[in-house]
Formats: structure tokens, C-alpha cells, sequence
């Protein structure tokens, strides 16, 4: 992953020269990053660049892939472990159960007619249940996680699973790095050639 980062640093950079030396050659709309106009997009929207709902799902989708390790959930998925006796299987029926109950929520909040997650003309793109998706199945995928691991005793107190979602964001700390940088980039690059 470093070198990933690496290559988007280097990226920018190209970007930087790029813009000032296209922009003093070719304009025809192309902005320097070298500029005053430049500058202040970088330094004064650098936080912008960042507020995107990525960021967020990056952050409750580890947090749910957290819990649900730490919890031994992915071990049965996965193959890793058989469901062991009868006790175990009806702690993994008992996890589907509440996966099911929470997917008969959703549907209910989205498919009735005048449903309250849909858009004001009744669909589902864009509309609340669109923009809160990833959310909801990082919630749902939370539930699971905790649910199981409470019937396994793999969580036994509070701090166990708070431990786990917070493991989750240790495991994604990387890939917070080159979201900073990926994004800066992108941004960047829509601000030199496409002028947004």
C-alpha cells in the first residue's frame, strides 16, 4: 500500500507541473494549480475534497467488518470453522433470523406505497433509501456481528464489542490514507481540466 500512496503523491505532483506548464502553454480553460486561484482551491477546499459519503462508508463498512470478525461470524461464512454442534447452528439460524427480520424492515420502508424511504415522485434512486444503502447494511452487518458473538461468548461485555468495531477501523486505517490522497487527487484533477 505504501507504494500505491507513493504513486498517488507522485501523481500529484506530475498534476502540479502539468497544470502550471499546460496552463502557461495551451490554456484554453486549463488551470494552474501554481496559481493564486490554485492554491486557494487546494488550501481552502482541502477539507471539501474530503466530506464525500466514501468517507463514511469506508468508516462503518470496517466497523461492521470488525464486529463481524471478532465475533467468529466470518470464520463460519468463510469455511474456516464447520458450524459445530447444534448449539452453534442455532446461534448462526438465530443471526439469520435477525438479518431477515431487518431485511423485512427495509422492505416494508421501501416497497409499500407511499413508503417513507422513497423520493418524493416514489423511487428508489436517488431517494433516502439510496443515500442511506451502505449505512443500512453496515447496520444490519453490525447486528449480525453483535448478535452472534453475544450467543458465542465472544462478546461478553460492552467493551468487547466496542473493541471490535473499533479494530475494524485499526484494519482501515491504510486505506484512510490513500482515500486522502486519491481524493486530492481527483479533486485536483477536476479542478485543472474540468473547471469544477
Amino acid at each position: 500500500m505504501a507504494y500505491v500512496a507513493l504513486t498517488l503523491v507522485l501523481a500529484l505532483l506530475v498534476l502540479v507541473l502539468a497544470s502550471w506548464l499546460l496552463s502557461a502553454t495551451v490554456g484554453g480553460g486549463i488551470r494552474s494549480m501554481l496559481s493564486a486561484e490554485g492554491i486557494r482551491f487546494f488550501c481552502g477546499g482541502f477539507c471539501d475534497m474530503l466530506q464525500k459519503p466514501l468517507l463514511i462508508w469506508l468508516l462503518l463498512l470496517f466497523m461492521a467488518w470488525g464486529c463481524v470478525q471478532r465475533s467468529g461470524l466470518t470464520d463460519i461464512l468463510c469455511r474456516k470453522e464447520k458450524a459445530g454442534g447444534r448449539v452453534q447452528r442455532r446461534h448462526l439460524l438465530a443471526v439469520m433470523i435477525i438479518v431477515a427480520v431487518s431485511v423485512g424492515i427495509v422492505l416494508l420502508l421501501t416497497c409499500m406505497p407511499h413508503a417513507v424511504l422513497l423520493s418524493a415522485t416514489g423511487g428508489l434512486w436517488p431517494s433516502p433509501f439510496s443515500s442511506a444503502l451502505v449505512p443500512m447494511v453496515a447496520l444490519c452487518t453490525i447486528v449480525a456481528g453483535v448478535a452472534y458473538g453475544l450467543l458465542e461468548r465472544r462478546f461478553t461485555t460492552v467493551t468487547d464489542i466496542f473493541s471490535s468495531l473499533s479494530d475494524g477501523i485499526a484494519q482501515c486505517a491504510p486505506w484512510l490514507v490513500l482515500y486522502v490522497l486519491a481524493m486530492q487527487l481527483v479533486d485536483s484533477f477536476r479542478f485543472v481540466f474540468l473547471g469544477l
